[in-house]
């Protein structure tokens, strides 16, 4: 995209003209009523399309999909990217199944999901834990995975100009549009696990779309998809003494959305879409703590194998794209309501994250994006675009049964009420932004930017960025970028009616029991993103090799010093306790490198491989790691078209050593089976494609050919890095059928 060429011509415009006085742009004057006629303007593509040529970006067509299509999940298709992992929500190992995309270590918080370049917020709906953990499948599988045009992951400095919750990364999930002719598609898909005590996977979805009048068309697609559960007993004899932990949770998938264009002029689009989705949980018996006692199990039992939380997402949005004679404009507005409903979980001590009722209860969580831009093309002593636009997200929360820990037991909290505190709670964020993809001179683009946000609780924060691309000669690019990025609180961190409590055993300091509240004087997390990197290209040929640093600054997690007392509790062997808030830690830091190298080894065999490798990922204060993931992950996939029919695909993923953090949750040093590292393993696959037309073909392959396979032993605070289950070999099937 860096080098396609836009053409447009100035004609009569208020905004044109005001653009060209403020810039100084030289003008041709004529009378033509009036009016002023503007010179033609020949300039390079938008800052946003530039930076999909950034070191940090990577795309996943139709095509990749289709020769590794995921069980259910794109997450597994990320995770073959270099830079990104999986993940738990954070470094305590809590609901390790639950693995997320991590991009670059800075935790799946820090990745923004987006479907067609609108924010996924559905995550956020999920109650956050004291360690910063979250009952969440993140925000990756609201779109199967047939329905995908191409998946846009953003890195490091490209992601910042995204905003809030884009300190690690950006995954934009571009779903097909409608077609100029009916067309019609449908995916079926199976896995079979060789182990019985393993879940396998089946899905189907379908897609229609075509015109309906001249300048009305229409595409609308549907899903439906399950996952089984591991079995409930599949880590027995592998957990750490007094740990019960469970294996992969299931998923019902149940998706349908539809989209309406209608072509205004032939310059100008308004597109109507609406979706709703359904995610159930087949629940295997995990909970927060995995603590092993008689109480929980007996309640965890009579809920095995049935849904125990069901998020449904609704999702309306409006959209005009304009091609004007100034420029062009994309506005869109979009409301995305998100129901949680869950069984209710324990906010204290070992059952926290536990059920422990039979009662229901339903979290919603309403957001509102409003975005405008404007992309300007300007020359004058320099050709550029120039793009300013603005941004408003209003993001509101009713949650009541996550604001309802009494404070009775240990004391009262100054400050806080007791009971029936407030369930809702709400924040905004308005945003301004430029930036301008400028051509220096043949071979050298700069690409500044501005963004400009206001929170609501927090207040202002400017993010400015600066990306370079420089041509050495005709094979070697030198690539280079820095950005301020940023990520607002949640809103539990910020919320002082959200009260957690513990009995000691998650205390810091170890010095009794202790509360946990939200803290609405927080700050905004910030990060400095910098990466350089060169890049060589000889027909297929391609390598590269990225640095990236993030120093990631006022990362919020709960707090370690005391900032009140509670007294006066009910239970003597508790009364008064230690009041914590969730707190900015001052410092972390997050450094690696990142390569590609794609080897055309025939016309019809192709070798691409990647790296990354994580030199430093760690809190400064405390040396503790932000999340676990490998030192180093390597994946190779080798393409081979055997005949115009046949393709074959073989793939391997090497992950380095895992390594757990240094302290248990009272700050004390972890010893014994807690500092347990993973040691490298590899995974490998391999699959194969067979067209019989243009209309039909059958894919069919092996996940984890020899069958490595981990356990799940307990949270990392006494079971190290064996936080999760690598499942073992499958075999897997899909037919896709077009018209």
């Amino acid at each position: 995209m860096s080098q396609a060429r836009y053409l447009f011509r100035f004609r009569p415009s208020q905004l044109a003209a005001a653009v060209v006085l403020a810039t100084g742009l030289p003008v041709a004057h004529a009378q033509t009523g009036g009016a002023l006629e503007l010179e033609t303007l020949d300039v390079i593509a938008t800052a946003q399309e530039e930076l999909k040529q950034a070191p940090g970006v990577s795309i996943i067509d139709a095509e990749d999909i289709a020769r590794q299509p995921p069980a259910n999940d794109i997450a597994e298709l990320l995770r073959k990217q270099p830079g990104v992992n999986l993940t738990g929500n954070s470094g305590s190992g809590a609901r390790g199944n639950n693995r997320q995309i991590d991009i670059r270590g800075m935790g799946p918080e820090n990745t923004l999901i987006l479907v067609d370049g609108k924010p996924v917020t559905s995550r956020n709906s999920v109650r956050y834990g004291w360690r910063g953990d979250r009952d969440t499948r993140g925000d990756s599988n609201w779109v199967p995975a047939e329905q995908i045009e191409r998946i846009e992951v953003l890195r490091g400095p490209a992601a910042a100009r995204y905003g809030n919750g884009a300190a690690g990364g950006v995954v934009n999930i571009i779903t097909k549009g409608p077609q100029a002719e009916h067309h019609g598609n449908l995916t079926l898909y199976k896995s079979f696990a060789q182990h019985d005590e393993e879940g396998g996977s089946e899905r189907a979805n379908f897609g229609l779309s075509g015109p309906l009048t001249d300048n009305l068309s229409y595409r609308v697609y549907g899903n439906v998809a399950k996952s089984e559960m591991d079995d409930a007993d599949i880590n027995d004899g592998h957990t750490v003494p007094n740990q019960a932990t469970a294996g992969r949770e299931g998923v019902r998938n149940k998706d349908i959305n539809g989209l309406l264009s209608w072509a205004l002029t032939d310059r100008q689009t308004l597109d109507l879409e609406a979706g709703y989705s359904r995610q159930g949980n087949i629940y295997a018996g995990d909970s927060m703590n995995n603590v092993d006692s008689a109480a929980l199990e007996a309640r965890r039992s009579p809920w095995l194998g049935r849904e125990t939380n069901i998020i449904y997402r609704q999702t309306y949005a409006i959209t005009h794209h304009g091609d004007w004679d100034f420029g062009s404009t994309l506005n869109y507005l979009q409301y995305e309501n998100t129901r949680n409903r869950r069984l209710q979980e324990g906010l204290a001590g070992g059952p926290e994250g536990s059920i422990t009722s039979t009662d229901f209860g339903t979290i919603e969580l309403d957001t509102l994006t409003a975005h405008s831009e404007v992309n300007l093309p300007l020359n004058g002593w320099l050709d550029q675009m120039l793009t300013l636009g603005a941004e408003w997200v209003d993001q509101r929360m009713d949650d009541p049964f996550s604001n309802t820990q009494t404070t009775t037991e240990a004391g009262e909290v100054p400050g806080l009420s007791g009971t029936d505190r407030d369930t809702k709670t709400d924040a905004q964020i308005a945003s301004l932004f430029v930036e301008s993809n400028i051509e220096l001179r043949p071979g050298t683009t700069l690409t500044p930017g501005l963004r400009f946000d206001h929170h609501s609780l927090t207040g202002s924060n400017w993010s400015p960025s600066l990306n370079l691309s420089q041509a050495l000669n005709d094979e070697f690019t030198l690539k280079a970028g820095i950005a301020r990025a940023y990520k607002a609180p949640n809103l539990y961190q910020s919320n002082p009616n959200y009260l957690l409590y513990s009995r000691g055993n998650g205390c810091w300091g170890g010095g009794g029991s202790c509360y946990l509240m939200g803290n609405e004087d927080l700050d905004a997390e910030s990060s400095i993103n910098k990466e350089i990197g060169i890049e060589f290209r000889r027909g297929d040929w391609l390598a590269g090799v990225t640095w990236f640093r993030n120093d990631y600054k006022d990362k919020i997690e709960s707090g370690r010093t005391v900032v009140s007392s509670a007294t006066g509790g009910s239970n003597p062997s508790y009364a008064d306790a230690d009041v914590f808030q969730w707190s900015n830690v001052p410092e972390a830091i997050v450094e690696g490198l990142e390569g590609t190298l794609n080897v055309p080894v025939s016309q019809q065999v192709s070798w691409n491989t990647n790296f990354t490798w994580m030199l430093r990922s760690e809190n400064r204060e405390t040396g503790e790691p932000l999340s676990i993931i490998p030192e180093y992950t390597i994946n190779s996939t080798l393409d081979w078209q055997v005949t115009q029919p046949l393709s074959t695909q073989a793939t391997v993923t090497w992950y380095g050593k895992q390594s757990p953090g240094k302290l248990d949750y009272q700050g004390n040093v972890l010893t014994g089976d807690a500092r347990r590292e993973i040691s490298p393993y590899a995974l490998v696959g391999v699959s194969g494609r067979y067209a019989f037309s243009d209309n039909l073909s059958v894919t069919a392959g092996i996940s984890n050919l020899f069958d490595k396979r981990l356990y799940r032993e307990g949270n990392s605070n006494v079971a190290g890095a064996y936080t999760y289950n690598e499942p073992g070999r499958a075999f897997y099937t899909s037919l896709s059928t077009s018209f």
